[in-house]
């Protein structure tokens, strides 16, 4: 075979896996409504299981509903029928997928759901098959051509797109968002761009709050001290009145200005840019590239006038938030 005609078969196969997506999307009817419902209110465990290839596809479908807030596993068929059946109990939604519905490892678990009312969706092509019959919830796929004609190669593209919309669907009817995102991706790259500002954020002892009519001699040790090249200003209410940085002050002591004598509110520059603690990180550090600003303010959205912490950028960049 020449070279030059791999990406005719290629082409051929990615053609026969598009039209059958093109059906899969025309046959969508009320049962996925019915399914989306029923997956979103379990109050249990969402239990994924198909044989071969089938079964491939069921345990990346768990895997994406359990990454959406959607507890789910995936059991395997074979091992079924050799005790994990106890894996599946009565509240539990099954989710079985079957081109065929007729595979024979898959009838010892259609018999115990049915026997035990458990609630099961059959993701199945065959009407006449005993998944379908047997199926609270059917998820019809159309008919297809298989690339090659002898391996599961356009069946399962529909089974995975078919758990994909179901489990997308399934979190936007949840309101799962990106914040309950981040709390189950707390590593990697991701994880680390989702990550709010207040997970990152100094709090506490760490934070250079002076009081305002504080001189400035005083207020040059604690700057020392804190390390971290400025100093919020603090009222009588604790809330934030100011800022002053080491730029400022460097500024001050170009005009050979006596900072001894004066005190932090002669200096300061007022309403400090604060954010809410509940913004993305990647947000507050747009808003230091933008403002030129290498420090924030970090407040409550029922108080923005009070610092509850603080936020640098060495500590945006050591968290690798860019």
């Amino acid at each position: 075979m020449k070279n030059k005609k791999f990406i005719s078969i290629a082409n051929d196969v990615i053609n026969l896996e598009i039209k059958a997506l093109q059906n899969l999307k025309k046959n969508l009817n009320k049962s996925f409504n019915d399914a989306v419902i029923k997956i979103a209110k379990c109050q249990s465990k969402i239990i994924l299981c198909g044989v071969g290839k089938s079964g491939l596809i069921a345990s990346k479908i768990s895997a994406t509903l359990a990454s959406v807030g959607t507890p789910s596993f995936s059991i395997s068929a074979s091992e079924a029928s050799h005790g994990d059946l106890g894996m599946i109990s009565k509240n539990d939604v099954l989710i079985l997928l079957s081109y065929s519905g007729k595979t024979n490892e898959l009838k010892n678990i259609i018999q115990y759901a049915n026997r035990n009312k458990i609630f099961l969706i059959g993701i199945v092509s065959k009407k006449e098959s005993i998944l379908y019959k047997a199926s609270d919830i059917k998820l019809l796929i159309p008919e297809v051509i298989e690339a090659g004609e002898i391996i599961p190669t356009s069946s399962t593209t529909s089974q995975l797109a078919l758990g994909d919309a179901l489990a997308i669907t399934v979190m936007k009817f949840k309101n799962f968002g990106k914040l309950d995102f981040k709390k189950l991706h707390p590593a990697g790259s991701l994880g680390a761009q989702l990550r709010t500002v207040e997970d990152i954020m100094l709090i506490g002892n760490k934070i250079p709050f002076v009081k305002e009519n504080l001189n400035m001699k005083t207020a040059l040790k604690i700057l020392t001290k804190k390390k971290l090249g400025f100093l919020l200003i603090q009222d009588k209410k604790k809330q934030t009145k100011g800022i002053i940085t080491d730029g400022q002050i460097r500024r001050f002591n170009e005009k050979k200005e006596t900072l001894s004598q004066m005190s932090v509110n002669q200096i300061m520059t007022k309403n400090p840019i604060s954010i809410e603690k509940n913004s993305l990180a990647v947000k507050a550090l747009s808003l230091m590239s933008e403002k030129k600003i290498t420090s924030l303010c970090v407040h409550d959205k029922r108080n923005k006038k009070k610092t509850i912490g603080i936020l640098h950028i060495h500590t945006l960049l050591q968290s690798s938030i860019y």
